[in-house]
């Protein structure tokens, strides 16, 4: 029994499937770490907090999950699951020669090299499956149609390049592969010592296999098809596989060229989860053709390719910088020093700029009866992606109405961050648009579905494929040319769902600001070189820069004013659309900005100094605090944030050894937002101390537990236990949008709005 046991085990370990599979865990760790990232993501163990996975389990094609962005996800999964298998061929075909002397060798060894991609296509349906069904409520008949959506992309892409080497395995590389391979390698002499050493290990280091799934899937010996082919005949082989790589290399480069060149048609606007996997076969296809040519120099040779990209990169030959758009870069650029800061921020500027400040306070009295004074509302709106876009809108919205409109007649400044200022900018727009007479509800639900819309495709791709493989297209804006990098490609899909409101120049909204029909809205992104806020506004606010509310002198200033530090940049022609995606600068997806300046600055996240806008608010307050608190009955800081002030305390316990290694530094990232509590609260309780009037504080917070808690029942576990956060992406899901929506029917925030109102009727 034993003896038999031991040779099912042995048959086993020798079939060609399993000692493939064991061949990528000696050799292929690169085609390795590729599938494991796959995997990571679809089970939700990697970028959950960013919502990667929900990328490739609902994914969105022209805004919509349909059968068609399943299918376009099928599509290039197929075409990453060929990759794998031609470049695992061409490296380690050879190993296994008895698959030469096979009537359609490729499609064979592909049949048995298919344990990773049929393991990773089961596990992706499965977890499709039960995210749908947990998260989205989807109809057991949509989760078909998606199902099926992604086999009909597979086996399309599969039939299509397996027929393409149907024929080319067949009898035309006599007559293509003898005579276009040979011209193409006859001075490459690296390319056949490589084929030779390969022919080499051919005869002497065979790996043992002793039996094999033959096309129809039955197995086979391999003692069947023992034999050995001549050396011509071996390299052959490898020179019809080196084409084969070479054409569809070139079909997919012909593919990606196409699709960027037109990206800005919303039918090529593929989902990002293609995008990644179109990035993933790439970097595959490179890495088979690396090892082809290179053998075992594979990895010294991809080191010093490295070191001489990184020389030309540090050395400007690739310099690519992102611009802001409607600035003028072919000019002097504008001197950064200590010097021009400091005069910037000078007494003559701030009086000046304070005095302007003052007739718009003026402006905004005006609107209020003589014998009542008004609340003054600073809103101050969260960082935090397309959930805090969603979000903000979703509470102004609602704030707005319960209070037919005072809420927004009382706000005489929006300060924040990130997706927060997107979605205050928007619902400003909208309120611009209706006091202008345009047919535009304010409060209408399309305009939640509109911020909501997704805006992260077009940027996955660029930043993925087309800032690295064309570069080359250009638009005009305000007379001046500019890349279509993925910063065009963040404006141009947040316009595309803004429906064209906010593309305009930051000057457009001095008018409307100075007469009070808007409030000001302020946009402060961090200057990397130094952690100096740029303040954006079409006013001059230099006041904001002087830290004048510190009992310390001469501290160094806050920021410096953007108007007058480019003047001769033509800063009032700057893209209002820039400038929130200055504010709303994340790693990787939205580029960092470079301004025309001596030295070059470059531009971060708001939310790097002051997530929740509170800093800049109260510096506005103190700046004009003798005329507030004479012409106010107080001020009423509206506090809109992403994310819950006092969150639950979390035990550090059952650690990894590498989640100790990093605890010193997640840490400070995890704890980033409350330490700006604190600091934001003790500027709130400093101010009460220099400000003669009342100062209250409504904060409406998104807390997607709470909600959960008090409209879901303890039975409903499942929906419970998927009641977290919305992710901090530029897309949501359909759960995430509904979740972000349905918070502000939590008890704390009716509560927020209530008193809001009570606040507003001066009750």
């Amino acid at each position: 029994m034993l003896k038999r046991l031991l040779n099912w085990v042995i048959k086993f370990y020798y079939l060609f499937p399993i000692q493939l599979l064991v061949n990528h865990f000696k050799r292929n760790h690169v085609l390795l770490i590729c599938w494991l990232v796959l995997f990571a993501i679809v089970t939700g163990n990697f970028g959950n907090y960013l919502g990667i996975p929900f990328l490739f389990l609902d994914p969105v094609y022209l805004n919509q999950v349909s059968f068609e962005s399943y299918f376009l996800v099928g599509l290039t999964l197929a075409g990453f699951t060929i990759a794998f298998h031609i470049t695992t061929y061409i490296s380690d075909g050879h190993r296994f020669t008895f698959v030469g002397t096979l009537k359609r060798p490729f499609t064979i060894f592909s049949i048995n090299n298919s344990i990773l991609p049929l393991t990773f296509l089961v596990t992706y349906i499965t977890f499709v499956v039960k995210y749908e069904l947990s998260n989205e409520d989807a109809l057991s008949g949509q989760i078909i149609l998606y199902v099926a959506g992604l086999f009909t992309g597979y086996l399309c892409m599969t039939l299509l390049l397996f027929s393409y080497f149907w024929f080319t395995n067949k009898n035309i590389f006599k007559y293509v592969v003898c005579k276009v391979d040979e011209k193409l390698k006859q001075n490459i002499k690296i390319t056949r010592a490589g084929a030779i050493k390969k022919l080499n290990i051919a005869k002497k280091k065979q790996v043992r296999v002793d039996h094999f799934f033959s096309i129809v899937l039955r197995i086979r010996k391999t003692s069947d098809h023992q034999g050995f082919y001549d050396k011509e005949t071996i390299l052959q082989v490898f020179d019809q596989n080196h084409l084969n790589l070479v054409i569809i290399e070139l079909l997919i480069f012909m593919l990606l060229l196409l699709i960027g060149t037109f990206k800005d048609v919303e039918a090529l606007q593929i989902p990002a989860a293609a995008s990644v996997i179109l990035f993933l076969t790439v970097f595959v296809m490179f890495a088979g053709a690396f090892s082809y040519w290179f053998g075992n120099w594979s990895i010294s040779a991809a080191i010093g390719l490295l070191l001489f990209v990184n020389f030309l990169v540090s050395s400007k030959s690739f310099e690519n910088q992102y611009q802001a758009f409607g600035l003028d870069y072919g000019v002097e650029p504008s001197k950064y020093n200590i010097d021009r800061i400091s005069q910037l921020g000078g007494y003559n500027h701030i009086t000046e700029d304070k005095s302007n400040t003052l007739k718009i306070l003026e402006k905004w009295r005006s609107k209020f009866p003589t014998d009542n004074d008004p609340k003054m509302v600073l809103v101050c709106v969260s960082g935090g992606g397309q959930r805090a876009a969603l979000w903000t809108l979703n509470v102004l919205q609602h704030a707005d109405e319960m209070n037919k409109g005072d809420l927004m007649e009382n706000t005489m400044l929006i300060t924040g961050a990130s997706g927060g200022l997107i979605g205050a900018s928007y619902f400003r727009e909208l309120i611009y648009q209706e006091k202008l007479g345009n047919s535009v509800s304010p409060y209408g639900a399309k305009h939640l579905s509109a911020i909501a819309s997704d805006n992260l495709n077009a940027i996955i791709f660029s930043l993925l494929m087309n800032d690295i493989f064309v570069g080359f297209q250009k638009f005009e804006y305000e007379g001046f040319e500019y890349k279509k990098d993925r910063g065009y490609a963040f404006e141009d899909r947040l316009n595309r769902n803004t429906n064209n409101l906010l593309n305009k120049p930051v000057a457009s909204y001095k008018y409307p600001e100075k007469e009070s029909v808007i409030p000001m809205l302020i946009m402060a992104p961090t200057i990397i070189n130094d952690g100096r806020k740029l303040y954006i506004s079409p006013q001059n606010v230099s006041y904001l820069s002087n830290v004048s509310d510190s009992a310390i002198y001469k501290n160094k200033l806050n920021g410096v004013d953007f108007l007058r530090l480019f003047k001769g940049q033509s800063s009032e022609k700057l893209r209002f659309l820039s400038g929130l995606r200055m504010s709303a600068t994340f790693p990787y997806i939205t580029p960092n900005v470079t301004l025309p300046s001596d030295p070059p600055t470059e531009l971060m996240d708001a939310g790097i100094t002051d997530n929740f806008g509170v800093s800049d608010a109260i510096r506005f307050l103190f700046a004009f605090k003798d005329w507030i608190s004479e012409n106010t009955s107080g001020v009423i800081i509206m506090s809109i944030r992403d994310s819950e002030k006092d969150s639950p305390i979390q035990a550090t316990q059952n650690l990894s050894l590498f989640e100790r290694l990093t605890l010193p530094i997640s840490s400070i990232y995890e704890n980033f937002e409350g330490l700006q509590d604190v600091t934001n609260d003790n500027k709130i309780e400093y101010a009460r101390s220099w400000f003669k009037g009342s100062i209250d504080r409504v904060d409406f917070q998104y807390i997607p537990e709470e909600y959960a808690r008090q409209n879901l029942s303890r039975s409903d576990e499942l929906r419970m236990k998927n009641a977290q956060r919305a992710s901090l992406s530029w897309r949501l899901t359909g759960r995430e949008k509904r979740s972000v929506i349905n918070n502000i029917n939590t008890h704390a925030n009716q509560n927020a709005l209530l008193k809001l109102r009570e606040l507003l009727s001066n009750k």
